[in-house]
């Protein structure tokens, strides 16, 4: 712009900074909106709004924040954000699980194993509690860093005695329903943390495990292989194990019941297995010769269900096993005779209990063998596979051996191998009061699931659990709320034994549970109902982590209903795709056995956070991303900017290319709203804002886009899918803002007179974009429109009852547009005129670009475009002004030309037009008399500011 007429043109003009400084700048504005209680205003806003709950399913307190912990919570922070902005009302309370092993888990680790095992179990609770508390103030400070709106001084704790009673109030509901129930069988048993596990517990890792095939001494045979030649002198069960350590607990031998069993005979001995696995096993066994034992020409063959009282003689253990079959039994390996430990597997188990077999558990907490196990007492189940390998060796009876890799459960808090083992657990029964059944009705037939595939993947999963162990052998967290008789040790509870539980939990806690004498707070006719004895013991099991997480919508929506406004059930859970087996489920289970429904409406779930690569992240491998580390280099609404633009239904990546990609993207909105601030720092929208009749052909354009852009980013919103959100607002940014009606308008804002009807009518435009993008894009850039909001316009801010936060300024309306706009048939019609106009401006800048290249012009302005295109698309074209042709395609001069064909062509020739030294268009000099070396347009408003 020449130097002699700057100071006559309308610079944009705004302190809203080029430069973020989001690092520096978030958490003052944190401290600002903390002081104005925003939270609590924004409630107070919306208090007569139709409810929307989202109920925070609770992180361990164990640690610092992670970058999946991020994730989740700006996802709801999404989600309660867009809604408050609408107008709901919207309480979210944070909370955590306070309790349970995870939490145990690093205290054993800070301590040591025996040392921690010598404390008293209220020392080990008291440093529990600490590391909880010290852990829920470093995450709170993490999450608030974030821009996470919430009630962050009032969050609920699973320590705390009001939500440790809530657990009582559903134990006592299911246990008087006779859902809960105390059974010895077999579950997944840690021997490191020396405690039961539930399936959302395990995680699964490759093993390397001995896999043996075993001759089990036959007792009998039946009568038609005796008739076919088999002796029973050498006469043995051929069996197949990964388990070989479980083989002192060995009762039976499970056959397929359909599948054909035979005699082999190879190496002097005959072997009973099917059939259909003898060339398998042969050639595993390296057999150099064999045969399968015939009858008539033929193989001698018997259905798995005809061995009924086949005895044979256990392998370790002086005992006598029996044949027994289950549809359990597959050939995918193996002879197709399984080795049955009903104490170490729960298809042992069932199989065994349909068939009267005895359940032995000859492995101790610690995993070893009790001293009632021969030549192994003492041996860690590890330990013991290669001696017992060995001692079958010796003895002949190994007939094959080998170590194969496969997939195996682990521990989710210490990672080792875990192992199945028969003990007295607490289980929820998932068919005594049809829990199983009404919780797949909710699943399929009341609750959205967001994506809808979750669905399918919890309700296969609840269709499959087995029952729910709920007990754990550990010292942090709710006890077992039932008693036992010191007499005959069955178990007391009743409701009136309940209701004291809950009144002692309500007032003091679970503490006092381990503390206090039960005569002091049961009724004084507490007694055995079996055998009449009052001196009654508490339980010394702690409920499931599980179940109290699982709780929580007790513990919140009903406890905590009134004080904050709360209702059950809730209208959200969101967590990660991994709790469809956990918080979810348990949620479910508990919800509708205590209740008969879903304590939520909806199940939102995420993938998992992965680095640039797709792989896991984890401290070993160092590719790990500090949230902290994010916001101090770019600050959280760049990382918040990330969650938005991912596919949250699927594994996300994250990185620093990733996120420099993404403060790229910061920069584009960032810098739109710099130039929306700064081209109305003069304007007033109830001074200045233009009648529709008043807007160029442009502006009617963006103002019914703008309007098409509200409508896709409510969709956006409405469904969750806010990377669609942010590439609907992204590509409306940098295509029909940036390339075309802001590139458009520079010069009607910067040339025309100040309050020229023009510039009041781009400037119209403009409030407009700017009053729906900083509403619409507060619940993503929380820090930034805030920001945005404080450097409005001086009419704009000074307006009496102005919010003092854009999260208080409400979601902008159809009827919020000034002026109103054309609706129906009238929009659909002028959209389509200029759908026709951006394709003409698509051909024309393509020849530009070539003139350009071509040295032709250097700039558009000083083109004359010559357009040829079929008669219907120049019709339309005519139908604009030359000036306002030219306005839009940022040139000197356009012709309009019919031509044959479908195609539409520009061609370019630079303009004789001179070049205003004002404006920089080039057109016709000294229109006006007064400014002989400006345009006419130029010279008019060089008279009017005079």
């Amino acid at each position: 712009m020449g130097n002699d007429y700057k100071h006559t043109m309308n610079l944009p003009k705004t302190d809203f900074a080029m430069r973020a400084n989001l690092p520096e700048n978030e958490p003052k504005r944190l401290a600002k909106w903390e002081e104005e209680d925003l939270y609590g205003r924004i409630l107070e806003k919306n208090k007569d709004g139709e409810p929307f709950i989202l109920h925070d399913g609770p992180p361990y307190a164990n640690g610092p924040i992670h970058i999946g912990h991020a994730f989740n919570k700006i996802l709801k922070d999404f989600v309660v954000k867009s809604h408050a902005q609408r107008g709901y009302f919207t309480p979210y309370i944070p909370g955590w699980d306070c309790h349970g092993q995870p939490i145990e888990h690093e205290v054993e680790k800070k301590l040591g194993t025996e040392k921690m095992r010598e404390l008293p179990q209220a020392t080990v609770r008291r440093m529990c509690r600490e590391w909880a508390e010290k852990f829920i103030d470093v995450q709170r400070d993490g999450f608030k860093r974030l821009g996470v709106n919430g009630d962050w001084d009032h969050p609920y704790l699973t320590f705390q005695p009001t939500f440790e009673s809530a657990n009582v109030e559903v134990f006592k509901k299911l246990y008087l329903d006779g859902a809960v129930y105390r059974g010895r069988k077999p579950i997944h048993w840690c021997k490191h943390c020396h405690t039961a596990l539930a399936e959302a517990e395990i995680e699964y890792s490759d093993e390397t495990s001995p896999s043996i095939y075993v001759n089990f001494k036959l007792n009998e045979i039946p009568q038609a292989f005796a008739e076919a030649g088999v002796d029973l002198d050498r006469a043995y069960v051929l069996i197949w194990t990964t388990t070989p350590w479980t083989l002192p607990a060995n009762t039976a031998v499970s056959f397929g019941p359909d599948i054909d069993y035979c005699f082999v005979e190879a190496n002097g001995v005959y072997m009973l297995f099917a059939h259909e696995m003898v060339e398998t096993v042969a050639e595993t066994a390296g057999w150099e010769s064999y045969r399968i034992v015939e009858q008539g020409g033929e193989p001698a063959l018997m259905k798995g269900n005809q061995f009924d009282g086949i005895t044979y003689q256990c392998p370790i253990l002086e005992r006598t096993g029996r044949i027994i079959w289950g549809d359990h039994v597959t050939l995918d390996a193996g002879t197709g005779a399984v080795h049955t430990a009903p104490g170490h597997g729960v298809e042992d188990y069932l199989v065994g209990q349909e068939f009267g077999i005895d359940t032995l558990m000859p492995v101790d907490d610690d995993g070893r063998f009790m001293e009632s196990v021969p030549y192994f007492a003492g041996m860690d189940t590890d330990e013991a596979n290669p001696h017992i390998i060995e001692w079958l060796r010796e003895r002949g009876t190994l007939v094959a051996g080998k170590e194969i890799s496969h997939s195996y459960p682990h521990c989710w808090r210490c990672h080792q191998p875990v192992i199945f083992r028969a003990t007295d657990q607490w289980f929820v029964s998932m068919e005594k009061t049809g829990l199983r059944e009404a919780a797949l009705d909710q699943i399929h037939n009341h609750i959205q699931f967001i994506p809808e595939w979750g669905a399918n993947r919890i309700g296969a999963m609840v269709a499959d659990r087995p029952d729910w162990c709920i007990s754990r052998q550990r010292s942090w967290g709710v006890p077992i709320p039932v008693f036992k008789c010191a007499k005959c040790g069955e178990t007391a509870a009743n409701e009136a034994i309940f209701d004291a539980v809950i009144d002692l939990f309500n007032t003091e806690g679970a503490d006092a549970w381990f503390t206090k004498d039960p005569k002091d707070y049961l009724p004084a006719d507490a007694h055995c109902e079996a055998c009449g004895c009052d001196e009654l013991i508490p339980e010394k099991d702690i409920l499931d982590v599980w179940w109290e997480s699982g709780v929580s919508h007790v513990g919140v929506l009903k406890h905590r209903a009134e004080a904050d406004h709360l209702r059950w059930p809730a209208d959200m859970y969101l967590e990660g795709s991994d709790q469809h087996r956990g918080w979810f489920q348990s949620s479910l289970l508990l919800g509708t056995g205590a209740f008969g429904q879903s304590p939520f409406k909806s199940v939102m779930c995420c993938g998992f956070t992965v680095d640039e690569n797709g792989e896991k992240m984890s401290k070993s491998k160092g590719n790990g991303i500090d949230p902290k580390e994010v916001t101090d280099k770019y600050g959280a609404d760049v990382l918040r900017l990330w969650v938005a633009s991912t596919d949250y239904s699927v594994d996300v990546s994250i990185g620093d290319t990733i996120l420099q990609r993404t403060s790229d993207a910061y920069r584009r909105f960032r810098n739109t709203f710099r130039f929306l601030l700064g081209n109305l720092d003069d304007f007033d929208m109830q001074r200045d804002g233009v009648a529709f009749e008043n807007l160029t052909p442009i502006d009617v354009w963006a103002m019914l886009r703008l309007r098409e852009v509200l409508h896709e980013v409510e969709r956006g919103y409405d469904e969750y899918k806010f990377h669609q959100v942010f590439r609907t607002l992204y590509e409306y940014v940098i295509t029909d803002l940036s390339a075309i009606y802001m590139d458009v308008i520079k010069d009607r804002l910067y040339a025309e007179a100040p309050d020229s009807t023009s510039r009041r009518a781009a400037q119209t435009v403009l409030m407009n974009i700017l009053e729906v993008m900083v509403r619409v894009m507060s619940p993503i850039l929380s820090f930034t429109c805030d920001e945005v909001w404080e450097h409005y316009p001086a009419s704009e801010r000074n307006r009496e009852g102005r919010p003092v936060s854009v999260q208080l300024a409400g979601w902008p309306t159809d009827d919020d547009f000034v002026p109103a706009l054309p609706k129906g048939e009238d929009a659909d019609a002028l959209m389509k005129k200029f759908s026709v106009l951006l394709e003409v401006r698509d051909s024309l800048n393509k020849a530009l670009e070539e003139a350009r290249n071509e040295k032709v012009v250097n700039k558009r302005q000083e083109a004359d475009i010559t357009i040829e295109a079929p008669a219907e698309v120049v019709d339309i074209v005519s139908t604009f002004d030359d000036a306002d042709l030219e306005e839009l395609f940022i040139v000197a001069k356009v012709t309009l030309m019919p031509a044959d064909g479908e195609e539409i062509r520009a061609s370019v020739s630079k303009t004789e037009a001179p070049k205003c030294p004002r404006c920089w268009n080039h057109r016709e000099l000294g229109g006006n008399a007064n400014h002989a070396d400006v345009c006419k347009r130029c010279g008019d408003v060089l008279d009017k500011l005079a």
